[in-house]
């Protein structure tokens, strides 16, 4: 046997390095939720927020004399982006579907005065809801024509595109790898190593010549080699699929991952030192990766949130993943461009890292 191949069988970082892969390949269910899950999720939000040229408004005319000719009046003009669905209802039906969500926009006519006075429109929507601003305007638009009024502003012919880059999967995939880079790095380093000290896994790897983070680095190592072609399965589905191209780098893009994978890692590392429980390492996972769930803009912007709360969202590790991943695929972002969230991203790592050697514990 030639000196290499011992130095290899006799690496403690090589051989647990192996051991974790051969325990996760053999495993059906983890093969699945490493590479089917997340494309399941590409799937099922693609679908729902695929690009829809068409966009359709949901419009209730109350119970009136003039209610039929004002939804016929509103139904028969046609836009090539925009359709009115318009129906004639009770005025408490009515009120009950936009309270409900099941309308944009209700209309109330009445007559000015005592007889057949000009005929009043008035308007109830939420506007909390962008649908019921696009649906006020864009009926009010309609009214306003049909009464007569001439635009005299000579507009020419719009010039409409559909271009990857600005639709939603494109802003959604980048937030999907990120989850998954956080997902797999926390749940599958910190569960695994709870796991390993229930069943006294780590008292017997006490016993061997190994030191701790020989360990440390063989986990955050097996999780970073089956992070890539998880990633690359994704990125494939979601071109062939959908269309998704990558504009930046992909150097690049590739940097990202593996750092954003390390920094997970660390992470989960740091949650899972003294942990001795499921129950304890899952409710610990949890209440780190919640918050960024919700604030750090996986399936919407971050910046809807109040500008109080910006720069504590920016400082967490998958905003800025999430924000260097959108800004390399969708805008093509150089490496110097992305200083500041590599540099936040490198940080929660190291750090992680170093405070998990320090406090991990083998029981």
């Amino acid at each position: 046997m030639s000196p290499l191949r011992q130095r290899l069988r006799r690496s403690p970082l090589l051989q647990l390095w192996l051991a974790r892969f051969r325990e996760l390949y053999r495993d059906p269910s983890a093969i699945f939720w490493i590479y089917g899950f997340p494309i399941l999720m590409v799937v099922a939000l693609g679908i729902a927020f695929r690009s829809q040229p068409v966009e359709t408004i949901r419009v209730d005319v109350i119970a009136h004399a003039d209610a039929a000719e004002t939804a016929r009046l509103l139904g028969r003009r046609s836009d090539a982006h925009l359709r009115l669905q318009v129906a004639v209802h009770p005025a408490e039906l009515a009120r009950r579907r936009l309270r409900t969500g099941k309308t944009d926009l209700v209309i109330e006519l009445s007559r000015a005065g005592s007889g057949g006075g000009a005929l009043r429109y008035r308007f109830s929507f939420d506007e909390s809801r962008p649908e019921g601003r696009l649906a006020r305007a864009a009926v009010n638009d309609r009214l306003q024509a049909a009464s007569g009024r001439r635009d005299t502003a000579q507009v020419l012919p719009d010039r409409r595109t559909t271009e990857s880059g600005g639709r939603y999967i494109d802003f959604l995939v980048p937030g999907l790898l990120g989850m998954s880079l956080m997902g797999g790095g926390m749940w599958g380093v910190g569960y695994v190593i709870v796991d390993m000290r229930i069943r006294k896994l780590l008292r017997r790897f006490l016993a061997t010549p190994m030191r701790r983070r020989h360990f440390l680095s063989a986990i955050m190592l097996s999780r970073l080699v089956f992070m890539l072609p998880e990633i690359l399965v994704l990125l494939l589905f979601a071109y062939f699929a959908f269309g998704v191209v990558i504009y930046g780098s992909l150097l690049t893009v590739t940097g990202l991952i593996l750092l954003g994978a390390f920094t997970f890692a660390g992470i989960g590392l740091l949650v899972a030192s003294r942990a001795r429980t499921i129950e304890a390492v899952s409710g610990l996972l949890n209440l780190v990766m919640m918050p960024m769930w919700i604030l750090s803009g996986i399936f919407f912007s971050w910046e809807r949130f109040p500008e109080a709360f910006h720069p504590v969202i920016q400082a967490l590790p998958l905003t800025a993943l999430n924000d260097a991943l959108r800004a390399a695929m969708l805008e093509g972002a150089s490496t110097g461009a992305l200083l500041l969230p590599v540099a936040i991203l490198a940080a929660w790592g190291s750090v992680s890292f170093a405070l998990a050697l320090r406090f991990f514990r083998w029981s």
